[in-house]
C-alpha cells in the first residue's frame, strides 16, 4: 500500500502533532541512547539524524521555518533525553538553546532564510556558540577575537575554546570585538565552518563523551547580512544567551535525577547483603531519600522553568531566578550521582558495569557546577543582586519579602538572620547559595500546590533544602573562625 499524493510530509506531520504526541515521538527515539548501553563516544551523524528526524530541534524554530515554536516543548525535549542519556540531552540543548535561539531572536530575515530551514530538515546539521577564549573565561570583556569590515561583509579573526561540538558543528554564532575611536563595539556573527572556522586541537574531557571540545582558530569572512543585530555597545545580550542555557539545566536535572533515583532504588533492592537487600540498611535508606528529595526539588525547578519562564523571549529580567535554578539543580545532580556511586560501591567506579551506570553518571554530572558560569561566581552574583535591592533592609528581611523567596521563609521556618552582617566576597558566595536554596524551597511549595503532588514528598524535599541552608550557616561560622586571610 502506498501513501496518497496528498499525504502530509514527515515535517508537516510533526508540525501538526499535539504536544503530547510530539513528546511521545521524542521518547521513542530517545530509548536508542540509553546511557546503560550507548557507547561513550562523539555522537555520530547518523545517530544525530535519528533525533532530528524525531524533531528535537523543532521547538526552537518558528513555524514559518518549519518549527513548532514552543518554549514548553524545548524544556520537555531535553528532560526526556536527559532521562535516557544526559550527554545527548546536553548536545541537543546546546544546538537549540545556545546556537539557534540567538539566530531566531535576533538575526535578519536573509540569515534566517539561509540557515533555519537547514535545521528544520530531517537530517539537520549541528551548531554551536563560540564565546569563551583562552585567557578569557567568565570575564567576557577580555575577549580578543576581532572583526573588521571588508568588501562584501566582515572578517573575523581570533581563537576560541571549550566550545561544545568544537570539531563537529557546521554552524556557529561567534562573538567578536572592534576597538575604535568611539570605543569598543561588539559583534555577533553567524559563521559556517567553511567560512574559515578551524579546530586546531581537541580536548579530552572527563565526562560527556558524546560532546567534543577543543580549540577553534577563526579567520573567516562572512557576508554582511550574517551579522546579528543584538546591540553593539556592551555584552548585555550575552546575559540573555547564557540564561537560556542555565534555565534548561532545570529540565536536564529533572530528567537525569528521575533516572538516577530509579537506578539507585533498583540497585539497592537487587543487591543482597546476607539475607537482606542493601536497601534494608538504615544509611542506605537515607542516601535513597536524599536522591528522591533531589529529584523532587528539580521537578519543582523544571516546573517553574516551564510555567513561569519563556525561552522564546528576553530572559534578562529573570536573572536571579535562573541563577538560582542553575546553582541548586547542578549541585543536586552532583550530590545525587555521588550518593548513587556510594551505594554501588566498587562496581560504581567501573565504567560499563552490567549492574549500574553510577561511574558515568558521576563523570557526566560533575562538570555542570563549573560550565556555563561556575556556581561560586553565580552565587556571588545572586547575593549582590539581592543586596542591591534590599533598600536599607537586612538581607533576611529582604528575602522574607521578596516574591521569589518569601513563601518559603514562614512555611519552612527558615531563620536567615545569619546573613545579616557585613559580607566580604567569601560571604557573598555562601549567601548566594542560601538564597538559591530558599528560592528552591519556595518552588517546591509552588510545584506541590499546582500539581497535586504528594505532600510528604514535598515536605521531605524541603527538609533537605533546609539542611543545605543550615550548612551554609555553619560555613559562615567557619569563615569567622578561620579568618578571611587563611
Amino acid at each position: 500500500m502506498t501513501e496518497s499524493a496528498d499525504a502530509p510530509a514527515p515535517r508537516a506531520l510533526l508540525a501538526s502533532l499535539s504536544t503530547e504526541e510530539f513528546i511521545a515521538g521524542i521518547e521513542a527515539a530517545a530509548v536508542r541512547f540509553d546511557a546503560a548501553t550507548y557507547p561513550q563516544r562523539e555522537l555520530p551523524a547518523q545517530d544525530w539524524a535519528v533525533l532530528t528526524r524525531a524533531g528535537v530541534l523543532l521547538p526552537v524554530l518558528p513555524a514559518e521555518y518549519g518549527g513548532r515554536d514552543s518554549h514548553v516543548e524545548m524544556c520537555r525535549v531535553v528532560e526526556v533525553l536527559a532521562e535516557q542519556n544526559l550527554a545527548v540531552a546536553v548536545h541537543t540543548a546546546i544546538v537549540s538553546g545556545l546556537a539557534l535561539r540567538p539566530v531566531v531572536r535576533w538575526a535578519g530575515e536573509e540569515t534566517k532564510r539561509e540557515v533555519l530551514p537547514l535545521f528544520a530538515g530531517p537530517v539537520a546539521p549541528t551548531a554551536g556558540f563560540a564565546s569563551t577564549e583562552p585567557g578569557c573565561g567568565s570575564a567576557m570583556s577580555g575577549l580578543a577575537t576581532t572583526f573588521e569590515e571588508v568588501e562584501g561583509g566582515y572578517r573575523i579573526r581570533g581563537r576560541k575554546h571549550w566550545q561544545a561540538l568544537s570539531a563537529t558543528a557546521s554552524w556557529w554564532v561567534v562573538v567578536a570585538k572592534r576597538d575604535g575611536d568611539g570605543g569598543r563595539e561588539y559583534g555577533w556573527f553567524v559563521v559556517e565552518r567553511g567560512d574559515g572556522f578551524h579546530t586546531s586541537q581537541r580536548y579530552e574531557a572527563l565526562g560527556l563523551k558524546v560532546i567534543d571540545y577543543g580549540i577553534n582558530d577563526i579567520d573567516a569572512v562572512v557576508p554582511a547580512h550574517r551579522r546579528i543585530d543584538v546591540g553593539a555597545g556592551d555584552l548585555g545580550s550575552m546575559v540573555d544567551i547564557y540564561l537560556s542555557g542555565r534555565a534548561l539545566i532545570g529540565a536536564l536535572a529533572c530528567g537525569f535525577l528521575r533516572r538516577i533515583a530509579h537506578e539507585a532504588h533498583a540497585y539497592a533492592d537487587a543487591r543482597r547483603i546476607g539475607r537482606s537487600p542493601l536497601s534494608a540498611i538504615g544509611f542506605v535508606r537515607y542516601r535513597l531519600a536524599a536522591v528522591d528529595g533531589a529529584h523532587t526539588v528539580c521537578a519543582a525547578l523544571s516546573h517553574y522553568v516551564r510555567t513561569r519562564l519563556d525561552l522564546t523571549s528576553d530572559l534578562t529580567p529573570e536573572f536571579p531566578s535562573v541563577q538560582a535554578v542553575k546553582i541548586v539543580a547542578t549541585e543536586l545532580m552532583v550530590s545525587s550521582a555521588n550518593h548513587y556511586q556510594q551505594l554501588a560501591g566498587g562496581e560504581g567506579y567501573r565504567n560499563g558495569s552490567p549492574t549500574n551506570i553510577a561511574a558515568q553518571a558521576f563523570l557526566d554530572s560533575r562538570v555542570f557546577t563549573v560550565f556555563d558560569g561556575t556556581n561560586d561566581l553565580l552565587s556571588q552574583q545572586l547575593a549582590q543582586h539581592c543586596l542591591e535591592r534590599a533598600d536599607g533592609r537586612t538581607l533576611s528581611a529582604f528575602l522574607a519579602a521578596w516574591a521569589p523567596t518569601a513563601p518559603a521563609v514562614p512555611a519552612h521556618g527558615l531563620d536567615l538572620r545569619f546573613l545579616d552582617r557585613e559580607l566580604a566576597q567569601e560571604h557573598l558566595v555562601l549567601a548566594g547559595r542560601a538564597i538559591a536554596y530558599t528560592f528552591a524551597a519556595a518552588r517546591v511549595l509552588q510545584w506541590a500546590s499546582e500539581t497535586a503532588a504528594d505532600a510528604e514528598q514535598a515536605r521531605r524535599a524541603a527538609a533537605f533544602l533546609k539542611a543545605d541552608i543550615d550548612r551554609v550557616r555553619v560555613e559562615f561560622d567557619l569563615l569567622g573562625h578561620l579568618g578571611s586571610g587563611a
